[in-house]
């Protein structure tokens, strides 16, 4: 369901901006298999603090205060460690996702392009030690990641249940809104400053979601992962 919608500030790319909410789009069981994929290649490293991210598209992946391209660290033990099975249920996930934001917002789906940084995100309550750890604050995306014009985050672990902590708040004037994750729920928006939003800090647990973002510039398109 559309949680919000609104006209866009002059210059953003989208017609209409709002936000959405929903747990249509992919099963629990689907969620659970997508953060069996982030598991398995965050336990070749993970941050010092309590921030770790996998980019299956790039190759970075969190290592003690610093990133590595799993792909050229890890070479072909990759092979051992992910599937073409989970290469093709990630793409599958992607486009629905892709097409209920096309659909929530009233556009085409192949006018939009997946763009950079699509990553894994594992959150727990160890100390920070970078600023890459500082995941809490208060942003837009499109001001943190430029080609941002969409943006949406699957969940695939559960508030109360795997963790304490870690909601989703829109930091709207007068009432922030709240979203609670749990496996299989999907959020998005407009990724503009309308939506200013912060995630609490995870008290307990482990967090795991993936942030999938979109674009409207094909120049600054990406393609979907590929098993090297």
């Amino acid at each position: 369901m559309i949680l919000s919608l609104s006209l866009c500030v002059p210059g953003c790319t989208p017609r209409k901006c709002g936000r959405g909410v929903t747990d249509a789009v992919i099963t629990r069981e689907e969620a659970e298999r997508i953060r069996r994929i982030a598991e398995r290649g965050l336990s070749l490293g993970g941050s010092d603090g309590g921030a770790s991210i996998l980019d299956l598209h790039s190759g970075a992946l969190s290592l003690g205060k610093h990133f590595v391209n799993l792909y050229r660290y890890f070479g072909d033990k990759i092979q051992d460690i992910f599937t073409e099975e989970d290469f093709a249920l990630y793409r599958d996930v992607r486009q629905r996702i892709q097409q209920k934001i096309a659909q929530a917002f009233g556009i085409n789906s192949a006018s939009m392009y997946l763009t950079k940084p699509t990553f894994f995100s594992r959150i727990n309550n160890t100390e920070a030690k970078t600023t890459h750890d500082e995941y809490w604050h208060p942003h837009v995306d499109k001001v943190t990641y430029g080609s941002f014009d969409y943006t949406s985050l699957l969940y695939l672990s559960d508030y109360t249940e795997d963790f304490g902590g870690g909601r989703f708040v829109f930091m709207d004037a007068g009432s922030n809104k709240t979203i609670e994750p749990r496996a299989g729920r999907v959020s998005f928006f407009t990724s503009g400053s309308e939506n200013l939003h912060r995630v609490e800090k995870v008290h307990w647990g482990t967090r795991y979601a993936i942030t999938i973002s979109f674009t409207c510039n094909p120049d600054h398109g990406i393609g979907d992962p590929v098993l090297m």
